[in-house]
């Protein structure tokens, strides 16, 4: 056996994971150059390069919590961490939220252990408007709320307070970057605020119409929820869509790593994101009932906007053009912070 095969967890994994993470490197570097320009234009493709190296970097974590790019789990989880830290969802340890990302494939649910519809209902009056007002401006401050509890929770709950010092660590080496981002340029700050904002609403959008799925509140990683009505292939099948960004240009798929393909991930969890496609085209016509384009996605994205904060159902999907109007989305699914 090849070193190459023994390292990367396909034998054809070497070029297109080694061209991922260098693509996350290379965007991230030179959008943030672009930011310090002060040019207008070199300051707008900066914001969408750095989004877009935080949306990949995402993307691979994802696949790297099913250990479909590395073969040794240490690598895997070493890779993972970085690009936690990198994404700034470092807060929580990697392996719980492995954890619960394969507990969402096993219970065929949406599982959290923070619910951001029950907070915001006790949430100060002025929080709770502020929140409304952000999103009705298509600001992710749901996402926002979910990625704060992340980080404050080990401060509030004596159960994770073994997880202080992680949290505190992360805080001040972002911290860190932060400051130095605002000595480049403070231009180069509010760049990449705006860009995370893109980040955050880009896996929004992936996560929140990838499923159906009943959801669970948890009080932790292992604690059982009930399975009736949710035991079989068929449950997933009809409760899983593929929210590709293009359905005629596939290509553009790869603009969040083919995590649109979303029900043959779930039909086989550890294949590599650059197998997806091929499968999904030789499993699911163009006019499959689980493929949800984006096409069809944007408007309920932009009518639902204020129904979906509170939202206890993800609602309905009917048949036609304009079937997705009634999928509102599901907040607070993201795997980055579920946790």
């Amino acid at each position: 056996m090849s070193s190459q095969s023994t390292f990367w967890r396909h034998s054809d994994g070497a070029i297109p994971n080694v061209l991922a993470f260098s693509y996350i490197a290379f965007a991230h570097v030179s959008g943030i150059a672009l930011l310090t320009f002060g040019n207008p234009v070199a300051w707008i493709g900066g914001t969408l390069l750095v989004a877009h190296s935080l949306i990949v970097a995402a993307y691979m974590i994802h696949d790297l919590a099913h250990m479909a790019i590395f073969r040794s789990r240490k690598v895997t989880l070493a890779v993972a961490e970085m690009l936690l830290w990198f994404c700034g969802a470092a807060y929580a340890p990697i392996g719980r939220i492995v954890r619960m990302h394969m507990r969402h494939h096993v219970d065929r649910a949406d599982l959290a252990l923070f619910d951001p519809r029950a907070f915001l209902k006790i949430a100060p009056c002025w929080f709770r408007r502020l929140v409304y007002a952000l999103e009705w401006c298509y600001v992710p401050a749901v996402e926002l709320v979910m990625h704060y509890q992340v980080a404050a929770r080990p401060f509030i709950k004596k159960e994770f307070a073994s997880e202080r010092p992680r949290v505190i660590f992360v805080g001040l080496t972002r911290g860190a970057f932060f400051v130095l981002l605002f000595m480049l340029s403070p231009w180069a700050l509010l760049g990449y605020a705006v860009a995370y904002m893109i980040f955050l609403t880009e896996l929004f959008i992936a996560d929140a119409y990838a499923h159906a799925y009943e959801f669970f509140l948890v009080g932790d990683a292992n604690e059982k929820v009930s399975r009736e009505g949710r035991g079989g292939d068929d449950y997933d099948l009809h409760h899983t869509y593929s929210n590709l960004i293009s359905v005629r240009y596939p290509w553009l798929n790869l603009l969040n790593l083919n995590f649109g393909y979303h029900s043959v991930h779930h039909d086989a969890p550890s294949l590599p994101w650059y197998k997806l496609p091929e499968v999904h085209r030789r499993t699911y016509p163009a006019d499959a009932p689980q493929v949800l384009p984006y096409s069809e996605l944007w408007r309920s994205f932009h009518a639902n906007r204020i129904k979906r904060i509170e939202a206890l159902d993800a609602g309905s999907i009917g048949e036609g053009p304009g079937r997705a109007d009634g999928f509102l989305g599901v907040h607070g699914v993201s795997f980055l912070t579920v946790v």
